[in-house]
């Protein structure tokens, strides 16, 4: 057994038995032990630190997607959070985010984005189901890391009628989503995302005889309704429950989407559930 095993052995059984009788079955010193055991706590608040710095950062990102490391630090700055520009880069690469506007590069090979007219323009009301949709994603955080939701949400009743989850923050995990709506001829207006301005997210949509809508850039107000959804979702689920793992999370988020579709009622759709609200105007 190696000496690292050995301070783990003893950690697990310091409360049963004397650290000094331990050490000396184990034959580690007692100094040898305490610094490990301080090289671990320290390791385990740096990573505490860093995760909560990335909370920040996620939460800025989604309202400012175009900031890059430097404006990212100004901003965690202005919220409180001292950190310098190297580990503000270097846990934004580990997030996998990076601004949205890109180096200048020659014309040649280059393949510009795919971006729609915001032909939502806020009106975040609709007279029947399946005709105007809004989706983004969100992060969920797991202990010391985070997994993704995507949501699709109908505008007519507020009904979430699509949903993905994902360890990441990709393309896959859009088409994914948006792969499980079945509705044609309808608006699916989403930020600008750099999934959602992918030539392959542009064909899905045609493929599902979709209209593509897109905020303005930066615009968080111009999605506003499923950045409520979002909201509650933390506040009344995942803040309580503190899922520990991704399969934690799904089940957490499938629990909630179920409570808020069937039975969660809302003041606009006069007092129903969106499954409620969508099952009435049927009548």
């Amino acid at each position: 057994m190696d000496q690292q095993a050995r301070f783990r052995t003893i950690e697990k059984m310091n409360h049963k038995y004397p650290i000094i009788m331990l050490c000396k079955i184990a034959e580690v010193s007692r100094s040898g032990y305490y610094k490990w055991k301080a090289a671990r706590e320290s390791r385990k608040t740096r990573i505490e630190q860093d995760t909560n710095v990335k909370e920040h950062i996620l939460a800025i990102h989604r309202l400012r997607p175009y900031f890059g490391y430097k404006r990212m630090r100004t901003a965690l700055h202005k919220e409180g959070v001292l950190v310098n520009h190297k580990k503000v880069r270097r846990l934004m690469r580990e997030l996998g985010i990076r601004s949205v506007i890109r180096k200048k590069r020659p014309f040649a090979g280059r393949k510009p984005s795919v971006v729609f007219p915001n032909v939502l323009n806020r009106e975040f009301t609709a007279e029947t189901i399946l005709k105007k949709f809004v989706t983004d994603i969100t992060y969920i955080r797991i202990g010391h890391d985070f997994v993704y939701l995507s949501v699709i949400l109908d505008l007519c009743n507020k009904e979430v009628v699509a949903w993905e989850l994902s360890a990441r923050n990709d393309l896959q995990l859009v088409l994914d989503t948006v792969k499980q709506l079945n509705a044609k001829n309808a608006i699916l207006h989403s930020d600008q995302g750099f999934q959602y301005t992918t030539k392959s997210y542009r064909d899905l949509l045609e493929e599902k005889e979709l209209m593509g809508s897109h905020s303005r850039r930066g615009n968080c107000f111009d999605n506003a309704c499923i950045e409520s959804f979002f909201s509650h979702l933390k506040t009344e689920k995942l803040y309580l429950a503190k899922p520990d793992s991704e399969a934690a999370a799904r089940k957490c988020v499938a629990e909630y989407i179920d409570y808020y579709n069937n039975e969660r009622f809302q003041k606009k759709l006069g007092d129903l559930s969106p499954v409620e609200y969508r099952e009435a105007i049927a009548a």
